[in-house]
């Protein structure tokens, strides 16, 4: 890659060692890699450093500054972002390469391949349990995430175009890691809101666990994938019922 276009590639992630190495070996074509880690107790250093990675170690309690800490400790001028449990195909790093040698964007949006375990689940994802693209490469510079311990808001900065191969993305293993997946998620949200002065409204997310379930089980095709598709409905509607009852309930846990 040309060195105007130096490329980092990197990964923020916490006691992802079962699937780092993975993820870094697939990563190997970028011209360095950084790996951010947010107080990681188990062997996530030792895989990132013998995959040859740059790692930055420490505790941040919101996810903008977590991100935005990996962005600035990139020496490229250019940075692909890249999850734990995402890997990057040959076909992807090819394009990349190809794209980075005469870029004609600031940012680009890559489609993503969303799987539960094995499974390629194509139909029925929402903004909160599967995107469908992410703008995860970028000139450094370009990007900037907000605050937020769960989905912040970014800036995005320049002109944006989509590459055509997609990046896998093993988000749930199982059911169950689902679940745990959207108690997590709407744990961290509900603090957010309490941090933000919102009162709940459980009343109004009730009326919107009807219209968000139809929205993803019929307008997004979910039925398309049987049982998996019925799941992730049941997701989208009570992800925010959810987080106004935790709200709701923040005061008495206290």
């Amino acid at each position: 890659m040309a060195e105007s276009a130096k490329l980092s590639a990197l990964v923020v992630a916490r006691n992802e060692a079962a699937q780092l190495g993975a993820c870094l070996d697939a990563l190997r074509f970028a011209d360095e890699i950084v790996v951010l880690l947010d107080r990681s107790t188990d062997d996530s250093a030792a895989v990132a450093r013998g995959a040859g990675a740059k790692v930055v170690e420490g505790a941040w309690d919101l996810e903008g500054p977590r991100r935005n800490a990996g962005y600035e400790a990139c020496a490229g001028s250019w940075i692909l972002e890249v999850d734990a449990d995402e890997r990057v195909t040959p076909a992807l790093a090819t394009e990349i390469a190809a794209t980075l040698a005469a870029p004609k964007a600031d940012y680009y949006l890559v489609p993503m391949a969303n799987h539960i375990g094995s499974r390629l689940v194509r139909y029925g994802w929402g903004a909160y349990n599967g995107v469908a693209a992410k703008p995860v490469l970028f000139r450094k510079g370009a990007k900037r995430v907000l605050g937020g311990r769960v989905h912040p808001k970014i800036e995005l900065h320049g002109k944006s175009r989509t590459l055509e191969n997609p990046m896998l993305h093993f988000v749930d293993r199982d059911f169950s890691d689902m679940f745990a997946r959207l108690n997590r998620y709407t744990d961290l949200a509900a603090l957010d809101a309490r941090d933000a002065g919102r009162t709940p409204n459980v009343a109004q997310a009730f009326r919107r666990f009807w219209s968000r379930g139809w929205k993803s089980y019929v307008a997004r095709r979910g039925y398309r994938e049987g049982a998996y598709g019925m799941a992730l409905a049941l997701f989208s509607a009570l992800y925010p019922l959810l987080i106004e009852l935790k709200l709701a309930t923040l005061g008495e846990k206290a």
